[in-house]
């Protein structure tokens, strides 16, 4: 595999007792996802990312079951040409509740009206989260991010099965939750927390270190035909893919989805995208997860104010610049084939 060209203004500096097969001044992320049209934009985006390494995807079933997710995740490979990146499918359903999906959004492929070829490639045998046990395991201290796109069963798992792995994770990036108590999957859950609230609260009570990009925020990163324009004037391969995913789900009747997804991917690239005038910083707050109520099932609880008494374990963001993130995507976009 190449190694990608650094960016001016990136210094690649060698840290003590580097990982082996991590490249040195190149963060590191493993990506658990369940694509889904925006998590397929956010691989694409970590793929087209010189200061990223991704080591390694993770289905879950989560937007579709898991078969679908898995195939998704190798067919997004393949378009951005980098089928030596392995793809491990992990759970297929939720810890304790019934599987939900959202095909309604997604479609029955997954990507809107976006038909990629099926793979070539296929997924690798051990199941991701053994893999994710195994990669966290062998890694030095505080070393790998792990994002998560979908639901949160595969890293649950694993760190129930393992809980020294969390000494690996370097930072839990999670697209999910609604830090205001407005979901999309219920009037209260978001969709990726509702999909396994009982992973979620095994997840946030762990002690890993959790950035939380809720619904909130992502909300407002939505497409707008001048935002998509110079993705789609690329006349790549994979630019005329993105704008097909960024733009309205023709085939489903509905308008542009938000940018839930790449706003994860976005945040590593681009932290000052998420720090607003009147928000500087992220907060450090607690974040507990209803699992017992019918009617707020996967709520998101985000004790702003410190009234619960519970410490805090995650720093959720509060704000993004729109403009700002689809500027990022077309800049890196365009690096892609």
């Amino acid at each position: 595999m190449p190694r990608p060209i650094i960016p001016p203004g990136i210094r690649p500096i060698i840290p003590p007792g580097v990982s082996p097969g991590i490249r040195p001044g190149i963060r590191p992320i493993i990506i658990d996802t369940d694509p889904g049209i925006d998590d397929a934009v956010a691989i694409l985006l970590a793929l087209a990312a010189p200061e990223l390494q991704v080591l390694g995807l993770v289905a879950v079933a989560g937007n579709l079951p898991l078969a679908a997710t898995a195939r998704n995740a190798l067919s997004i490979l393949e378009l951005a040409g980098r089928p030596e990146i392995p793809v491990h499918a992990g759970c297929p359903r939720p810890i304790g509740r019934n599987p939900v999906d959202a095909e309604h959004a997604h479609g029955a492929g997954g990507l809107g009206g976006l038909v990629l070829p099926l793979p070539a490639i296929a997924a690798r045998p051990e199941h991701g989260v053994f893999y994710l046990i195994d990669k966290l395991r062998a890694a030095e201290p505080r070393s790998i991010t792990v994002c998560a796109l979908g639901p949160l069963t595969n890293i649950a798992m694993a760190l129930v099965a393992a809980p020294e792995i969390a000494a690996g994770i370097a930072e839990l990036v999670v697209m999910g939750g609604a830090s205001h108590g407005a979901g999309n999957a219920t009037p209260a859950a978001e969709f990726n927390i509702h999909a396994d609230p009982h992973a979620a609260a095994l997840v946030f009570d762990s002690g890993v270190p959790i950035t939380m990009v809720p619904l909130d925020v992502t909300g407002g990163v939505r497409s707008t035909p001048e935002r998509i324009a110079p993705i789609r004037a690329m006349a790549t391969r994979c630019g005329a893919a993105i704008a097909d995913l960024l733009g309205p789900r023709r085939a489903l009747g509905q308008p542009p989805m938000a940018m839930h997804d790449p706003c994860v991917i976005a945040y590593l690239l681009a932290p000052e995208l998420f720090q607003g005038r009147e928000v500087p910083e992220t907060r450090e707050v607690n974040v507990a997860i209803e699992t017992q109520s019918p009617l707020a099932i996967g709520m998101t609880v985000v004790d702003w104010r410190g009234l619960s008494g519970r410490r805090p374990n995650a720093r959720v963001i509060e704000t993004a610049d729109a403009d700002g993130v689809y500027r990022l995507l077309a800049e890196r976009f365009a690096r892609l084939p």
